[in-house]
């Protein structure tokens, strides 16, 4: 009875230790593959959407194996750990997108969803003001938000431009602005020419389609027509700004325009969604023939998202 006992808990056990082994190679898989499994009505992309938290389940999984005698299956955790610290560790390491300290000409841009349903819409467009950028560009301008946002910044800022939903407000003269088609049949972005001190942008202000659960072809659409349009542009020096409702780790963002670069985060991972605790990064700066310097995340009163705030080195084209 002993032996069979014994020869029982050693099957029990094995078979216990390959449950936690295949556990932490999905966890693995999950981590490091994630843009590669299947999109069935849009679970790959809120895959990739969670894929920098997958992280959670390494302890969840190590517990579970301590706690059912495994200690085979929880030293198997250290896989998926170790995995997502070569994939994801350097977001929360501190790092510079190309420091410039002495700019000789530095431009700041901040970039906020204002949201719809803003309880303190002045509280945001003062935050704003007090940000001291050059440029400030704005996504869901409508409804209440609209008219408070717009005297509080018109008053600190002599240029500004409105298309649809979208807006930006300049320092410096603008010209020849444009709607562009985001793939929604009303306009939610912009093309402006912004004429500095040390020369002419190039500025897009966006707000891509939202991801609804099952349904990920309308951004997806916003996405390619954008990337086409940006593709397009013969200008110099360009700056893209918005909501583009994508994190960084969307299996479609490495496809948006190439030969534009983000503004990484100069510390942390620069989630911006939602403002109370930030769970993705759905905001983004980008630039083609710019350096950013310094890139960091705003929480401001009133909006459901945080804005980003870049500072631009003008004289490293």
């Amino acid at each position: 009875m002993t032996a069979q006992r014994v020869v029982g808990g050693t099957r029990s056990g094995t078979r216990r230790t390959f449950v936690f082994v295949c556990a932490a190679a999905l966890l693995t898989a999950l981590v490091t593959a994630h843009d590669r499994f299947p999109d069935v009505l849009g679970a790959g992309v809120f895959l990739d959407a969670a894929a920098p938290w997958l992280v959670v389940f390494v302890p969840l999984l190590a517990l579970t194996a301590l706690l059912l005698r495994s200690p085979a299956g929880a030293a198997a955790a250290l896989v998926p750990l170790l995995a997502w610290a070569w994939v994801f560790g350097s977001w929360w390491a501190p790092h510079s997108p190309g420091a410039s300290p002495r700019a000789v000409e530095p431009l700041r841009l901040v970039s906020q969803n204002l949201f719809a349903d803003n309880a303190s819409p002045t509280a945001t467009a003062r935050a704003l003001v007090a940000s001291d950028a050059d440029l400030i560009a704005v996504q869901e301008f409508a409804g209440a938000d609209r008219e408070p946002v717009q005297r509080i910044l018109d008053r600190s800022y002599r240029y500004s431009e409105v298309v649809g939903t979208v807006a930006l407000w300049s320092r410096y003269p603008t010209s020849e602005t444009v709607a562009v088609d985001v793939g929604l049949p009303w306009h939610r972005g912009l093309r402006t020419e912004v004429s500095t001190p040390r020369g002419d942008l190039t500025v897009y202000v966006v707000h891509l389609p939202s991801i609804r659960p099952g349904d990920t072809t309308t951004r997806e659409r916003g996405l390619s027509t954008l990337s086409r349009t940006l593709a397009g542009d013969e200008s110099a020096r360009v700056l893209v700004a918005g909501d583009f409702n994508t994190p960084s780790t969307d299996r479609d963002w490495t496809r948006l325009a190439p030969g534009y670069e983000e503004a990484r985060p100069s510390s942390g991972p620069g989630f911006t969604w939602p403002a109370t605790f930030p769970l993705v990064r759905l905001d983004h700066i980008l630039t083609r023939g710019l350096t950013a310097t310094t890139s960091t995340v705003l929480r401001l009163p009133g909006p459901d998202h945080r804005a980003i705030d870049v500072t631009i080195d003008l004289s490293r084209s």
